[in-house]
């Protein structure tokens, strides 16, 4: 058998979400009639499509295949040069396969999403709110943070000030904002502020929140004070200002005593009585009654101690077992092996609830169960503890992608961190983010998407500021089954 075949042209260029053709050109040499098929193999098969797939030739004659390449545009079109490569596998003569290889160069592109977590905060003296910056692009992003307001009301203190994104990751940057003017009384007063997102060559993005300042003390305590201190006042006033009029009755008396004559002294002097006999007798003992009686009778049990409590029976509550949950697990773990890092996760699945609770690179979840999850709850040991938030389903989306779900949480080492919600409707959870105390770690982790496929092991990488790994994906159709975490 031989073949003859030839790509044109060898190398080409594709944006994401594009798409472009290349020529597969072939021909039997051979003096056997012959079927080939084909197949693409590489990074970028996946979005390849060979059309068409299998090819006829006598011997001496000339076949084409088109290879049309359609990126999409999202982090997992890598920008730069991809290999790829077309396996063709002759039919009569299987064993004598040809592997033909050419170079496709998918152009890069940027973009980047904010979103602060939570957009109001509330505080007297200052808010601490957390700003989410997505890298959706295929490239990596490099971009400071600034905050402003109108009437210069607040000061920022934003670390870091400087963010690195690879593609498909997120960064979050910590914000403290502190108004400049305390309220002491009064009501709340709202004040709007903006921190932007600026990158080299490009307009800031900005990211609108509200800091919610409360009054040091509430108006009513004010009020409170004022009443209290002005009737202070006023009792202090009158008690100076009273006077009360005094006088001696000593003379008085004492000429009225003199002017009385004593009374004559009695002939017959009679001894007082002695008292009776009664008049010395105690008085007569009244019964006393029994603290668990009616009467004056001792209560009677009935053989279990309720003769005490009059007459009344204790019931026994049954104690229910406690819930295994990954913190349980993780400190179990944690017992046996203290010298190691843990991290112990399950995931919630609507209209089942919870999973089996699974640790250190297992499965949580059944992959292909085709069933939605939202709620997740992860412990760790050995790592400072972990910080976690949802990303799920939006229906009010314009773009396809979902929206992060508040709360977040930060948790200890041993301590329960959930992400999503467990009610009744909660929506589905496309994905989360996760780390750890930086210096103390990383988190990798891989997840089974809805109608996919095992994702590729990403791991954070610690020391880059608070850098997150993202488990699952943005888009507003697809959600995880499974996941394993490894720390």
């Amino acid at each position: 058998m031989s073949l003859w075949t030839s790509l044109e042209p060898a190398s080409a260029t594709v944006d994401p979400g594009g798409s472009t053709t290349v020529r597969l050109r072939l021909r039997n040499t051979g003096d056997v009639v012959d079927e080939y098929r084909f197949e693409a193999v590489g990074p970028v098969a996946p979005w390849t499509t060979v059309e068409p797939p299998s090819l006829r030739l006598y011997p001496g004659t000339t076949g084409t295949v088109e290879l049309t390449f359609a990126p999409p545009r999202t982090p997992d079109a890598t920008a730069g040069p991809n290999p790829y490569a077309v396996r063709i596998t002759p039919t009569e003569h299987p064993e004598a396969v040809t592997v033909p290889e050419g170079n496709l160069t998918i152009t890069p592109f940027t973009e980047v999403r904010a979103e602060l977590v939570p957009p109001t905060v509330k505080g007297r003296f200052r808010g601490r709110p957390r700003l989410a910056v997505d890298n959706l692009g295929n490239t990596k992003v490099t971009a400071s943070v600034s905050g402003s307001d109108n009437g210069d009301q607040l000061s920022y203190d934003i670390r870091p000030g400087n963010v690195q994104i690879e593609p498909g990751r997120a960064a979050f940057v910590k914000a403290t904002l502190k108004p400049r003017k305390i309220i002491w009384f009064g009501a709340k007063e709202q004040r709007p502020y903006t921190l932007s997102v600026q990158r080299s060559g490009v307009n800031p993005l900005p990211v609108e929140g509200t800091y919610l300042q409360r009054g040091f003390l509430p108006r009513w305590l004010a009020t409170f004070f004022g009443v209290f201190l002005a009737l202070g006042i006023t009792f202090t006033m009158l008690w100076i200002a009273y006077k009360p009029n005094v006088g001696s009755g000593a003379t008085e008396r004492v000429a009225e005593a003199a002017g009385t004559l004593a009374p004559a002294p009695s002939p017959t002097a009679q001894a007082p009585k002695a008292p009776s006999a009664d008049a010395l007798a105690p008085p007569a003992a009244t019964p006393t009654r029994q603290a668990g009686g009616a009467g004056t009778g001792t209560a009677k049990g009935d053989g279990d101690g309720a003769g005490a409590g009059g007459g009344g029976s204790e019931e026994k509550k049954e104690d229910k077992a406690p819930e295994k949950t990954a913190a349980t697990v993780v400190q179990q773990r944690a017992a046996r092996e203290p010298d190691k890092r843990h991290i112990c996760y399950r995931i919630y699945v609507a209209g089942e609830g919870w999973s089996d609770v699974a640790c250190d690179g297992e499965t949580a979840g059944t992959p292909g169960s085709g069933k939605p999850t939202t709620a997740v709850n992860v412990a760790v040991f050995g790592t400072k503890g972990t910080t976690s938030g949802a990303f799920v389903y939006n229906p009010a989306s314009t773009d396809g992608t979902g929206k992060y779900f508040d709360p977040w949480s930060t948790v200890a080492d041993g301590v329960d961190n959930y992400a999503g919600s467990t009610e009744k409707g909660a929506p589905h959870m496309l994905g989360f983010s996760i780390n750890v105390d930086n210096g103390a770690g990383a988190v990798c982790q891989t997840s089974y998407v809805h109608n996919g496929t095992w994702l590729d092991m990403v791991c954070d990488n610690p020391g880059q500021g608070l850098t997150f790994t993202y488990v699952g994906t943005h888009d507003n159709n697809l959600w995880i089954e499974a996941v394993r975490l490894t720390v």
